[in-house]
């Protein structure tokens, strides 16, 4: 596409009372980056930038356009009337069926703590609820509270604890 949406996704926008959520472009990369960038030290590495700098910001670009529908369901958050990338928020596949698919957002440090990660969430959740999907899923880290606050807030519960290298994986469950 012209401005960089990848193929199949530009179809999904949502807006809340601070906040537009859409479809990622090329041009989201540079903020992506940022993104792993800031990633805790616990993560795993493989969402870490490596040691080589890996990912690019040519890298994540080429992985917008390579993407389409397989992103589709996750969209970039902005501040409405601003046009600048705050984080993402969206659904990606649970591996659980097409009907219980999987809250994911992660937002920029900068900023956390306002309410934004809660915001977007709970719209995506709307719109979940609205195609028919019957129930939603979420991993979370057990010492990422701000995540578990979020998820908390919206209603999610927690259903398995699963011990591995890099903490307690916690996996969360909505009914819609």
């Amino acid at each position: 596409m012209p401005d960089g949406t990848p193929p199949g996704s530009s179809d999904i926008r949502l807006e809340t009372a601070r906040l537009t959520l859409r479809p990622w472009r090329v041009a989201d990369a540079t903020f992506h980056r940022e993104l792993w960038l800031e990633r805790d030290p616990r993560v795993p590495p493989h969402r870490r930038v490596d040691a080589d700098g890996r990912p690019t910001v040519t890298d994540l670009e080429e992985s917008i356009r390579a993407a389409g529908p397989r992103w589709a369901g996750l969209l970039v958050v902005e501040r409405k009337g601003e046009g600048s990338a705050l984080g993402y928020c969206g659904l990606i596949d649970s591996g659980l069926g097409p009907q219980e698919p999987e809250l994911a957002y992660e937002f920029l440090r900068r900023f956390w703590g306002q309410g934004y990660a809660t915001e977007a969430s709970q719209a995506v959740v709307e719109w979940a609820r609205s195609r028919g999907h019957v129930r939603l899923w979420a991993h979370v880290w057990d010492w990422n509270t701000g995540s578990r606050r979020v998820l908390s807030k919206l209603g999610f519960t927690e259903s398995t604890r699963d011990e591995a290298i890099y903490g307690t994986n916690l996996l969360t469950t909505k009914p819609l």
